[in-house]
């Protein structure tokens, strides 16, 4: 009878366990935004060198041709409203304002507002995803904890809305 008691107060405990066990999260396009390293192609170029010193003149001559990636002469200025980006709160739609081939406003059409929790959190996470877009001038935003589906479909759709304007 003790052991049985010692067996289910065991598993009712790794049951808890497994269902508070949270993973990181994730970052919208982590990979996509690191920018190349410029000791990535040339790994011989300072091996003594500290961490804080600042690359050579040569390394970084070498690395401004792959950058220029969106060209602002193929850039569209105006307005571009994204796609819609549904997740289980709701769904969500973001228009962007870009001006010489910057982000210069971002607003959000649309957030989740079906249940009072979930317009809460498109609140209070709006204003901060806005200030990532703006930041960021790119759909690479860090999620917001606590609206991690919201900024999910926040990037999504602020992805669509640059590539409309060829900036994605």
């Amino acid at each position: 009878m003790k052991r049985a008691v010692i067996a289910t107060g065991a598993t009712v405990l790794g049951v808890a366990w497994l269902l508070t066990y949270k993973a990181a999260p994730p970052q919208i396009g982590a990979l996509a935004s690191v920018p190349p390293t410029p000791s990535a192609g040339n790994t011989s170029a300072s091996p003594s060198a500290s961490p804080f010193a600042t690359p050579s003149p040569s390394v970084t001559l070498a690395t401004p041709p792959p950058s220029p990636t969106p060209s602002t002469s193929t850039t569209v200025n105006g307005t571009f409203t994204g796609s819609d980006a549904p997740n289980f709160f709701g769904d969500v739609v973001v228009r962007v304002v870009i001006s010489n081939g910057h982000i210069t406003d971002v607003q959000a059409v649309k957030l989740p507002t079906d249940r009072a929790y979930s317009a809460y959190v498109s609140q209070v996470a709006g204003p901060l995803l806005r200030t990532e877009a703006l930041q960021a001038q790119s759909a690479n935003i860090d999620i917001i904890s606590g609206a991690t589906y919201t900024s999910q479909s926040y990037a999504q759709s602020l992805e669509s809305a640059l590539q409309q304007a060829h900036m994605g």
